[in-house]
């Protein structure tokens, strides 16, 4: 039997010792990354709904649409260089409805695992008077390795078109939507912590969102008025060295062919605190699936459409709703080619809903539900394997995520609020259907609520 590289005793000693911490501070204040705090002058309330994590205010998306380089404005010349730098550590539980024969993963048990989700270093903020990064490096604490994570150098500057105001910028950086402004895209988007321990649908979007990390890439992007956003650019993928110099190297994993357009478009409005955004964004690229040549090249061609509301005129109650669906066209050539499709055509589609109420940005209820559904492939989504297979063979799953979070600092009357966060977290997931099936889904026996799970979390910067 597999055994927990964390046992369960010293993550549950890990969290106490962080709820600890977070009773014993006097009040409320710190931002999501202190290296922002320090350099704006911030609360994190400012820029955070719930005072930590990716769910951004207006002010936070500002912030990053201008490159992080806001600063205080009292601050004298030298303070402004100080070198930008963060870290974060994340431990967790998880339970699953059923345990996992062999392990939840190498060197984990069949259930109730505990473990150090992640330990990251950030060099996130204003590096030069217009441009700012957000570069973070990652042990993952399940795969147990080191990586370079979500990374972004921005370079970003304004004007008058006109009479409005407009920005204008590039951003260089390692994954679709890893740029995007809204918290509705897949590198972003809900929930901003899950467990890598408990199963996971094989199904997923192949371009926009399972390459995060193995790619480089550039966009252009604007703001006019306020209103409009415009973004546009490429990605490819890295070599393979440069990839295993930097832990994103998967052997199985697609390759693009050339560069792969990336685009995204949206328009917002807030009217007193009443913010609405309504977007598409979209990519498409030739990939040599699991990097094999010889056969030519899959087609992948992902579209997407998000609603984002926040209610954010009272900062006492904060309410949010949020849609996203992706449609992502398959023309499988080459993996029919090779035998690894049984389609040469096929499609899938993913709906994200979220609704979310925060109490004093302080306490938060998030709701979600996610659906994906799709062409059915005996080969791709195949009944091999317990708990990842598929007996039917289709990608159709369907789930209910309910999360409570409580996070003690971010606002304006903290002590120390350049120097610490933390967000504590407890995850409920339901799944109704599972890879294509409700009961016996993967031809060994097991039903898709025994992958319900629960996953609590202690989440600190610092």
């Amino acid at each position: 039997m597999a055994v927990m590289i964390v046992p369960m005793n010293c993550t549950a000693i890990v969290v106490v010792l962080l709820a600890t911490f977070a009773l014993l501070l006097p009040s409320n204040d710190a931002n999501a990354l202190p290296s922002f705090a320090r350099q704006t002058g911030m609360p994190c309330s400012s820029c955070h709904v719930q005072s930590f994590g990716p769910n951004l205010t207006p002010t936070g998306r500002n912030f990053k649409l201008r490159g992080y380089t806001a600063v205080k404005a009292d601050k004298n010349d030298s303070a402004r260089f100080i070198p930008p730098i963060s870290a974060m550590i994340r431990g967790s539980f998880t339970h699953t409805n059923e345990g996992q024969p062999g392990g939840a993963s190498e060197r984990f048990g069949s259930n109730n695992n505990g473990t150090i989700d992640e330990a990251a270093v950030f060099l996130a903020g204003r590096i030069a008077p217009k441009i700012g990064t957000f570069i973070e490096g990652t042990y993952d604490g399940v795969e147990d390795k080191w990586l370079l994570d979500n990374t972004e150098i921005r370079a970003a500057d304004h004007s008058i078109l006109s009479g409005n105001d407009f920005v204008y910028g590039v951003s260089v950086n390692n994954s679709p939507t890893v740029s995007d402004l809204w918290n509705t895209t897949p590198t972003w988007g809900f929930p901003w912590a899950s467990s890598e321990l408990a199963p996971s649908p094989s199904a997923g979007v192949s371009l926009i969102d399972s390459l995060g990390g193995q790619l480089v890439g550039a966009t252009a992007y604007t703001m006019w008025n306020n209103l409009l956003y415009v973004e546009g650019g490429g990605y490819t993928s890295l070599p393979k060295n440069i990839q295993k110099g930097i832990g994103t190297f998967d052997e199985e994993a697609n390759k693009i062919n050339g560069g792969a357009p990336y685009w995204r478009v949206a328009l917002q409005k807030d009217w007193n605190g009443h913010y609405t955004a309504i977007g598409h964004f979209g990519m498409q690229g030739n990939v040599n699936p699991q990097r094999l040549k010889g056969a030519g090249t899959d087609q992948f061609t992902d579209f997407g459409f998000d609603i984002t509301y926040q209610y954010l005129a009272n900062p006492t109650h904060i309410f949010e709703l949020n849609a996203t669906y992706i449609h992502e066209e398959r023309d499988l050539k080459a993996s029919a080619a090779l035998g690894l499709a049984e389609k040469k055509h096929g499609s899938l589609d993913v709906v994200k809903l979220r609704g979310a109420y925060t109490f004093l940005q302080t306490y938060s209820l998030n709701l979600g539900y996610v659906q994906n559904a799709g062409t059915s492939d005996n080969i791709i989504y195949a009944a091999e394997d317990p708990i990842s297979g598929s007996m039917a063979g289709r990608p159709n799953s369907q789930a209910f995520m309910a999360e409570v979070s409580y996070t003690p600092f971010g606002k304006s009357t903290s002590l120390l609020s350049t120097l610490a966060n933390l967000r504590l977290a407890a995850l409920y997931t339901h799944y109704f259907r599972f890879n294509g099936g409700n009961t016996n889904y993967d031809g060994f026996g097991r039903n898709a609520a025994g992958n319900d799970s629960i996953y609590l979390n202690a989440w600190l910067a610092f």
